[in-house]
């Protein structure tokens, strides 16, 4: 249960801020009151915040019963003082507001059997000059709450006391960002909770182990202040609660590597592998100082870590394309082709792999110069491991379709960068089997996001995938996994 002290008008106001920042799809908000208790004053301030507007007209819907807002989730504002009979209920839509968005309810008594087993109640009572805000409901949904105020303290905490907090589209990962307005200046929020390890699946370890994936905000700190004291263009950390999960970072733009209507821009993408051209210079440690004490490790790109993200194909995808599993002799046939290929990175050049540099993790800076163009912010899960890794990240964009012909662009910006001494044959390799490694993971991912997570919306991006899985295996170092593909029928029909 969430139990809170508002002290005025205004802060009933900021927690409709703080409580549309947690709501979800499926939501239903019952909220109780008197009279007067202010229950419109918070049901405008979650409806206002979750639309983005804050001069947003919100009538009160006593006489038209419901009133549907848009915005970053949909919702409807039911108030139900007026209808006499809860049967009534059945012609209000609550069951289709549900399917996409939340509903907010007043006078949630008279709906009767009509509000789901999973309403969250809000409760609003008058105590001393201010109210009272009590929040019941299933436990995952009032951990949510429990959340978003104690983010609102470390805001306050932080000294950003009674910023507005915003919306900012999120990633596949369990990490959610927002942002922070006040005083005419914007930050940022990563909302990034510590998660839970899963099963074991291999020698007593979990996948989240196996792939050196991070479990905690400490990373990003970690790389973060690497990045920043090399020169390359992270955002500076302005507060942090470690523990918490929680981090308050400079923003550093909007701006983006395409154009509007979605498309690459080439420039941009062969500036950002100049940048990572740059990256691949320095040395990098694999134990990192750091500023508040302690020390860093990160992990080696490893050999057990790419190998458990080449199977998400084999364990997820091939059972969507092909409607069967994979049978023992493919996945024999399956880890033996990459072991090969894993024993020639062995000679390929080691550096700092961010891991996931594509387009939204890469901010574009108009106006500044040299790497300082290329704004970084996705970088958690870096590990020391072929720096070919990132490169064909950037050249073969999950998000977006990039040709053949700017692949290769980009793969000649970053070639030329590196000098006339650097050894492109063994880069080209390296590529190739980061390519290949790289799109069997996600083509797994997309559609675990689907099977597993109710994400439908990324298996739009497969056939790209595919694609790329086909591009880069037409290097000779491939031909074995390039025929093994083709009989698992994972390469596009027609690829030789």
């Amino acid at each position: 249960m969430v139990d809170r002290l508002l002290a005025d008008e205004a802060a009933t106001r900021e927690a409709g801020n703080d409580i549309a920042a947690a709501l979800k799809p499926g939501d239903v908000l019952a909220l109780h009151g008197d009279l007067g208790a202010g229950k419109t004053t918070l049901a405008r301030a979650i409806i206002r915040s979750l639309a983005g507007d804050p001069e947003l007209e919100v009538p009160s819907p006593t006489f038209t019963l419901v009133q549907a807002y848009p915005g970053r989730l949909p919702v409807a504002h039911f108030d139900l003082y007026r209808i006499g009979d809860p049967d009534e209920m059945r012609e209000l839509g609550l069951d289709e507001a549900l399917v996409e968005g939340a509903a907010l309810v007043e006078w949630p008594d008279k709906a009767g059997v009509y509000l789901p087993e999973t309403t969250i109640h809000v409760k609003l009572s008058e105590e001393g000059s201010g109210r009272r805000l009590i929040i019941d409901g299933p436990d995952a949904a009032v951990a949510r709450f429990d959340r978003t105020f104690a983010i609102r303290r470390f805001l306050d905490d932080s000294g950003r006391r009674h910023a507005r907090r915003g919306y900012l589209a999120g990633d596949a990962s369990a990490r959610s960002y927002e942002t922070i307005g006040g005083d005419g200046t914007i930050e940022l929020l990563m909302n990034a909770p510590r998660q839970p390890d899963g099963p074991p699946i291999r020698d007593g370890k979990p996948y989240s182990q196996i792939a050196h994936l991070a479990e905690s905000v400490l990373p990003f700190v970690a790389i973060d202040e690497t990045l920043r004291a090399r020169g390359f263009c992270a955002p500076q950390i302005r507060a942090a609660e470690l523990d918490a999960g929680l981090l308050l970072i400079e923003d550093l733009g909007r701006g983006t590597i395409l154009a509007p209507d979605g498309t690459p821009i080439g420039e941009r993408y062969r500036a950002s592998a100049q940048m990572l051209a740059e990256l691949h210079r320095h040395d990098w440690p694999h134990d990192i100082a750091l500023a508040s004490g302690g020390t860093y490790h990160v992990p080696a790109y490893d050999r057990a870590a790419m190998a458990i993200e080449t199977e998400l194909l084999i364990d997820w995808y091939l059972p969507f394309a092909a409607g069967r599993p994979a049978t023992d002799d493919e996945r024999d046939a399956f880890r033996a082709a990459w072991q090969a290929l894993f024993a020639r990175l062995d000679e390929a050049e080691m550096g700092l792999v961010l891991r996931d540099f594509h387009s939204p993790n890469i901010i574009w800076r108009e106006g500044e110069t040299g790497t300082d163009r290329i704004g970084i912010i996705d970088f958690q899960d870096a590990l020391i491991g072929p720096t070919a890794y990132d490169v064909a990240s950037l050249a073969m964009d999950a998000r977006v379709s990039i040709s053949e012909e700017l692949e290769a662009g980009i793969r000649n910006a970053y070639v030329d960068a590196r000098g006339t001494d650097f050894d492109r044959a063994g880069f080209e390799e390296a590529y190739a089997i980061m390519a290949a490694q790289r799109n069997s993971k996600i083509v797994g991912i997309f559609v675990r996001l689907d099977v597993r997570d109710g994400k439908p919306q990324y298996l739009k991006h497969l056939p790209r995938i595919r694609d790329y899985l086909e591009r880069a295996t037409r290097h000779p170092a491939m031909a074995e996994l390039r025929a093994l593909y083709r009989a698992m029928q994972v390469l596009p029909e027609g690829a030789s």
